[in-house]
Protein backbone atom coordinates (compact mmCIF):
# COMPACT_ATOMS: atom_id res chain seq x y z
CA UNK A 1 0.00 0.00 0.00
CA UNK A 2 1.30 3.50 -0.80
CA UNK A 3 2.00 5.76 1.74
CA UNK A 4 0.01 8.92 2.37
CA UNK A 5 1.92 12.07 1.50
CA UNK A 6 1.47 14.98 3.63
CA UNK A 7 3.00 18.50 3.71
CA UNK A 8 3.73 21.26 5.77
CA UNK A 9 0.82 23.50 4.51
CA UNK A 10 -2.75 22.93 5.61
CA UNK A 11 -6.07 24.33 5.24
CA UNK A 12 -5.23 28.28 6.02
CA UNK A 13 -2.24 28.11 3.67
CA UNK A 14 -2.04 30.31 0.62
CA UNK A 15 -1.31 29.80 -2.43
CA UNK A 16 1.99 32.55 -2.14
CA UNK A 17 3.15 30.61 0.58
CA UNK A 18 3.27 26.79 -0.70
CA UNK A 19 4.72 28.66 -4.09
CA UNK A 20 7.68 30.55 -1.57
CA UNK A 21 11.35 29.82 -2.70
CA UNK A 22 9.70 27.65 -6.04
CA UNK A 23 11.51 28.74 -9.28
CA UNK A 24 9.63 28.05 -12.19
CA UNK A 25 12.07 29.95 -15.00
CA UNK A 26 11.90 28.20 -18.08
CA UNK A 27 8.62 26.31 -17.50
CA UNK A 28 5.23 27.21 -18.96
CA UNK A 29 1.87 26.69 -17.62
CA UNK A 30 -1.62 26.71 -18.94
CA UNK A 31 -4.54 27.35 -16.82
CA UNK A 32 -7.87 27.14 -17.91
CA UNK A 33 -10.30 29.26 -16.02
CA UNK A 34 -7.58 31.40 -15.39
CA UNK A 35 -9.83 34.97 -15.55
CA UNK A 36 -11.69 34.10 -12.70
CA UNK A 37 -12.09 32.74 -9.28
CA UNK A 38 -9.12 30.21 -7.34
CA UNK A 39 -8.03 30.75 -11.11
CA UNK A 40 -6.40 34.06 -11.13
CA UNK A 41 -4.85 33.07 -8.06
CA UNK A 42 -3.08 30.11 -9.54
CA UNK A 43 -2.07 32.02 -12.51
CA UNK A 44 -0.43 34.58 -10.29
CA UNK A 45 1.52 32.23 -8.10
CA UNK A 46 2.71 30.32 -10.77
CA UNK A 47 3.70 33.70 -12.24
CA UNK A 48 5.09 34.85 -9.54
CA UNK A 49 7.38 32.13 -9.44
CA UNK A 50 8.68 32.95 -13.26
CA UNK A 51 6.76 30.70 -15.10
CA UNK A 52 5.55 31.54 -18.50
CA UNK A 53 1.78 31.18 -18.24
CA UNK A 54 -1.37 31.02 -20.69
CA UNK A 55 -4.77 31.65 -19.20
CA UNK A 56 -7.69 30.72 -20.66
CA UNK A 57 -11.12 32.77 -20.81
CA UNK A 58 -14.34 32.70 -22.55
CA UNK A 59 -14.08 36.60 -22.46
CA UNK A 60 -10.57 37.71 -24.15
CA UNK A 61 -11.37 41.44 -22.96
CA UNK A 62 -11.76 39.79 -19.40
CA UNK A 63 -8.97 38.14 -19.69
CA UNK A 64 -6.85 40.57 -20.95
CA UNK A 65 -7.40 42.27 -17.78
CA UNK A 66 -6.81 39.64 -15.42
CA UNK A 67 -3.47 39.05 -17.23
CA UNK A 68 -2.21 42.97 -16.74
CA UNK A 69 -3.33 43.08 -13.44
CA UNK A 70 -1.53 39.83 -12.36
CA UNK A 71 1.52 41.37 -14.57
CA UNK A 72 1.47 44.44 -12.69
CA UNK A 73 1.66 42.62 -9.06
CA UNK A 74 4.01 39.85 -10.53
CA UNK A 75 6.50 41.88 -12.41
CA UNK A 76 6.38 38.96 -14.91
CA UNK A 77 5.26 40.08 -18.71
CA UNK A 78 4.76 36.88 -19.89
CA UNK A 79 1.39 36.14 -18.79
CA UNK A 80 -0.51 35.33 -21.99
CA UNK A 81 -4.59 34.67 -22.51
CA UNK A 82 -6.32 32.42 -25.14
CA UNK A 83 -9.99 31.74 -25.96
CA UNK A 84 -11.51 28.67 -24.99
CA UNK A 85 -14.69 27.39 -24.92
CA UNK A 86 -14.49 23.45 -23.02
CA UNK A 87 -18.13 22.77 -24.16
CA UNK A 88 -16.91 23.45 -27.73
CA UNK A 89 -14.65 20.71 -28.81
CA UNK A 90 -13.68 22.89 -31.99
CA UNK A 91 -12.26 25.48 -29.79
CA UNK A 92 -10.25 22.92 -27.73
CA UNK A 93 -9.32 21.64 -30.84
CA UNK A 94 -7.84 25.06 -32.11
CA UNK A 95 -6.56 26.55 -28.67
CA UNK A 96 -4.29 22.96 -28.81
CA UNK A 97 -3.22 23.46 -32.51
CA UNK A 98 -2.09 27.10 -31.72
CA UNK A 99 -0.07 25.88 -28.91
CA UNK A 100 3.87 25.33 -29.62
CA UNK A 101 6.81 24.13 -27.86
CA UNK A 102 6.79 21.84 -24.65
CA UNK A 103 3.78 22.01 -21.65
CA UNK A 104 5.56 21.61 -18.49
CA UNK A 105 1.96 22.49 -16.09
CA UNK A 106 -1.53 22.00 -17.18
CA UNK A 107 -3.58 22.91 -14.19
CA UNK A 108 -7.53 22.01 -15.72
CA UNK A 109 -9.17 24.87 -13.21
CA UNK A 110 -12.30 26.02 -15.32
CA UNK A 111 -16.29 24.51 -14.51
CA UNK A 112 -19.42 25.01 -14.12
CA UNK A 113 -21.63 24.15 -11.24
CA UNK A 114 -24.99 23.01 -10.43
CA UNK A 115 -26.52 24.56 -13.85
CA UNK A 116 -30.16 23.92 -15.41
CA UNK A 117 -30.23 21.34 -17.81
CA UNK A 118 -28.42 22.19 -21.13
CA UNK A 119 -26.99 20.44 -23.60
CA UNK A 120 -24.01 20.64 -26.14
CA UNK A 121 -24.35 20.23 -29.93
CA UNK A 122 -23.69 17.01 -29.88
CA UNK A 123 -26.80 16.16 -27.14
CA UNK A 124 -23.71 15.54 -24.53
CA UNK A 125 -25.27 17.30 -20.82
CA UNK A 126 -23.30 20.63 -20.45
CA UNK A 127 -21.79 20.34 -17.06
CA UNK A 128 -19.56 16.85 -17.99
CA UNK A 129 -19.24 18.06 -21.57
CA UNK A 130 -17.54 21.07 -19.85
CA UNK A 131 -15.95 19.74 -16.57
CA UNK A 132 -14.78 16.18 -18.15
CA UNK A 133 -15.00 16.03 -21.22
CA UNK A 134 -13.74 19.32 -22.22
CA UNK A 135 -10.64 18.87 -20.36
CA UNK A 136 -9.99 15.37 -21.35
CA UNK A 137 -10.41 16.46 -25.00
CA UNK A 138 -7.40 19.25 -24.00
CA UNK A 139 -5.52 17.12 -22.21
CA UNK A 140 -5.38 14.69 -25.29
CA UNK A 141 -4.81 17.25 -27.83
CA UNK A 142 -1.84 18.83 -25.78
CA UNK A 143 -0.50 14.93 -24.83
CA UNK A 144 2.93 15.66 -27.14
CA UNK A 145 4.01 19.09 -25.67
CA UNK A 146 3.45 17.35 -22.28
CA UNK A 147 5.48 14.64 -22.79
CA UNK A 148 7.97 16.39 -24.90
CA UNK A 149 8.56 18.86 -21.56
CA UNK A 150 9.79 15.76 -20.23
CA UNK A 151 8.55 15.88 -16.49
CA UNK A 152 4.95 17.63 -17.18
CA UNK A 153 2.65 18.49 -14.43
CA UNK A 154 -1.31 17.62 -14.60
CA UNK A 155 -3.90 18.84 -12.04
CA UNK A 156 -7.46 18.20 -12.23
CA UNK A 157 -9.49 20.27 -10.43
CA UNK A 158 -12.12 18.00 -8.57
CA UNK A 159 -14.43 18.94 -5.70
CA UNK A 160 -15.89 17.10 -2.44
CA UNK A 161 -19.05 17.43 -4.73
CA UNK A 162 -17.82 14.03 -6.16
CA UNK A 163 -18.99 12.34 -2.73
CA UNK A 164 -22.54 12.72 -4.47
CA UNK A 165 -21.83 11.01 -7.61
CA UNK A 166 -19.88 8.29 -9.20
CA UNK A 167 -20.11 7.93 -13.03
CA UNK A 168 -22.89 6.56 -14.29
CA UNK A 169 -21.21 4.64 -17.47
CA UNK A 170 -24.97 3.42 -19.19
CA UNK A 171 -25.68 7.23 -19.09
CA UNK A 172 -23.29 9.68 -18.25
CA UNK A 173 -25.85 12.44 -20.42
CA UNK A 174 -28.58 11.82 -18.37
CA UNK A 175 -30.55 10.27 -21.24
CA UNK A 176 -32.77 7.76 -19.40
CA UNK A 177 -33.17 9.05 -15.93
CA UNK A 178 -34.15 12.63 -14.04
CA UNK A 179 -31.90 15.71 -14.45
CA UNK A 180 -30.54 16.83 -11.41
CA UNK A 181 -27.85 19.70 -11.44
CA UNK A 182 -26.30 18.22 -8.11
CA UNK A 183 -26.07 15.01 -9.72
CA UNK A 184 -24.87 16.29 -12.87
CA UNK A 185 -21.92 17.91 -10.81
CA UNK A 186 -21.06 15.18 -8.53
CA UNK A 187 -20.27 12.99 -11.85
CA UNK A 188 -18.45 15.41 -13.62
CA UNK A 189 -16.12 15.85 -10.53
CA UNK A 190 -15.55 12.13 -9.78
CA UNK A 191 -14.73 12.14 -13.88
CA UNK A 192 -11.92 14.69 -12.82
CA UNK A 193 -10.53 12.48 -10.01
CA UNK A 194 -10.73 9.03 -12.84
CA UNK A 195 -9.22 10.97 -15.85
CA UNK A 196 -6.27 11.71 -13.34
CA UNK A 197 -5.87 8.31 -11.97
CA UNK A 198 -6.33 6.96 -15.70
CA UNK A 199 -3.53 9.46 -17.33
CA UNK A 200 -1.42 8.73 -14.09
CA UNK A 201 -1.06 5.19 -15.69
CA UNK A 202 -1.57 5.92 -19.02
CA UNK A 203 1.14 8.51 -20.04
CA UNK A 204 3.84 7.91 -16.88
CA UNK A 205 6.59 6.63 -19.41
CA UNK A 206 6.15 10.28 -20.88
CA UNK A 207 6.90 11.78 -17.83
CA UNK A 208 3.69 13.03 -16.90
CA UNK A 209 2.25 13.03 -13.66
CA UNK A 210 -1.66 13.48 -12.74
CA UNK A 211 -3.27 14.11 -9.73
CA UNK A 212 -6.38 15.67 -8.91
CA UNK A 213 -7.73 18.07 -5.61
CA UNK A 214 -10.36 19.47 -3.88
CA UNK A 215 -9.62 23.13 -3.83
CA UNK A 216 -11.85 23.77 -0.69
CA UNK A 217 -15.36 26.06 -0.41
CA UNK A 218 -15.04 29.40 -1.95
CA UNK A 219 -17.32 32.02 -3.09
CA UNK A 220 -16.67 32.82 -6.92
CA UNK A 221 -18.67 33.28 -10.03
CA UNK A 222 -18.90 29.39 -10.13
CA UNK A 223 -22.06 29.46 -7.37
CA UNK A 224 -23.99 31.71 -10.16
CA UNK A 225 -26.40 28.86 -10.63
CA UNK A 226 -26.52 28.38 -6.54
CA UNK A 227 -30.13 29.84 -5.99
CA UNK A 228 -30.21 32.57 -3.28
CA UNK A 229 -31.99 30.14 -0.45
CA UNK A 230 -29.79 27.23 -0.76
CA UNK A 231 -26.33 29.91 -0.57
CA UNK A 232 -27.74 31.70 3.01
CA UNK A 233 -28.30 27.77 4.15
CA UNK A 234 -24.42 27.92 3.21
CA UNK A 235 -23.87 31.41 5.59
CA UNK A 236 -22.18 28.99 8.50
CA UNK A 237 -19.53 27.00 5.60
CA UNK A 238 -16.06 27.46 6.35
CA UNK A 239 -15.19 29.42 3.09
CA UNK A 240 -11.64 29.81 1.84
CA UNK A 241 -10.22 32.84 0.37
CA UNK A 242 -9.10 32.90 -3.42
CA UNK A 243 -5.99 33.08 -2.53
CA UNK A 244 -5.84 29.48 -0.24
CA UNK A 245 -8.27 28.13 -2.39
CA UNK A 246 -5.92 28.20 -5.26
CA UNK A 247 -3.23 26.74 -3.05
CA UNK A 248 -3.62 22.94 -3.43
CA UNK A 249 -3.74 23.11 -7.19
CA UNK A 250 -0.52 25.44 -7.17
CA UNK A 251 0.76 22.58 -4.63
CA UNK A 252 0.38 19.96 -7.15
CA UNK A 253 1.45 22.31 -10.11
CA UNK A 254 4.83 23.45 -8.74
CA UNK A 255 6.07 22.08 -5.25
CA UNK A 256 8.72 20.12 -5.16
CA UNK A 257 7.07 18.82 -2.31
CA UNK A 258 4.73 16.11 -4.50
CA UNK A 259 7.50 15.63 -7.05
CA UNK A 260 6.55 12.42 -9.05
CA UNK A 261 3.84 12.07 -6.98
CA UNK A 262 0.87 10.76 -9.27
CA UNK A 263 -2.87 9.04 -9.50
CA UNK A 264 -4.03 11.22 -5.74
CA UNK A 265 -6.64 13.02 -5.16
CA UNK A 266 -5.53 16.34 -2.30
CA UNK A 267 -7.43 18.33 -0.49
CA UNK A 268 -6.13 20.87 2.23
CA UNK A 269 -2.70 20.61 0.59
CA UNK A 270 -2.20 17.21 2.13
CA UNK A 271 -3.31 13.60 0.48
CA UNK A 272 -6.84 13.26 1.20
CA UNK A 273 -8.36 10.05 3.60
CA UNK A 274 -10.69 7.50 2.11
CA UNK A 275 -14.21 9.32 3.50
CA UNK A 276 -16.45 8.20 5.95
CA UNK A 277 -19.70 7.83 5.11
CA UNK A 278 -21.80 10.74 6.16
CA UNK A 279 -18.70 13.30 5.99
CA UNK A 280 -18.37 15.88 3.18
CA UNK A 281 -14.09 15.55 3.32
CA UNK A 282 -12.12 12.87 1.79
CA UNK A 283 -12.39 10.53 -1.25
CA UNK A 284 -14.51 8.10 -2.47
CA UNK A 285 -13.20 5.06 -3.40
CA UNK A 286 -14.94 4.56 -6.50
CA UNK A 287 -13.39 7.90 -7.62
CA UNK A 288 -10.21 6.10 -7.45
CA UNK A 289 -11.34 2.61 -8.85
CA UNK A 290 -8.62 1.76 -11.57
CA UNK A 291 -11.20 -0.32 -13.41
CA UNK A 292 -13.87 2.55 -13.70
CA UNK A 293 -11.32 4.74 -14.62
CA UNK A 294 -9.89 2.74 -17.53
CA UNK A 295 -13.85 2.11 -18.47
CA UNK A 296 -14.67 6.32 -18.35
CA UNK A 297 -11.08 6.85 -20.91
CA UNK A 298 -12.42 4.49 -23.22
CA UNK A 299 -15.88 6.19 -23.45
CA UNK A 300 -14.98 9.42 -23.47
CA UNK A 301 -12.55 8.41 -26.54
CA UNK A 302 -15.11 7.08 -27.92
CA UNK A 303 -17.68 10.20 -28.00
CA UNK A 304 -14.70 12.74 -29.06
CA UNK A 305 -14.35 10.50 -31.91
CA UNK A 306 -18.10 10.47 -33.23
Amino acid sequence: MMSRITTPFGYDSTAAEVIAGVDLTGRRAVVTGGASGIGVETVRALASAGAEVTLTARDQVVGERVAAGIIDSTGNSRVYVAPLELADQASVRAFAANWDGPLHILVNNAGVMAEPLNRTSEGWEHQFATNHLGHFGLALALHDALAAAGNARLVAVSSSAHLSSDVHLDDLHFDNRPYDAWSSYGQSKTANILFAVEASKRWASDGIVANALMPGGIRTALQRHVSAETLQQWDDFPWKTPEQGAATSVLLAASPLVQGVTGRYFEDNNEALPNVPGENTGVAPYALDPETATKLWESSLELLSK
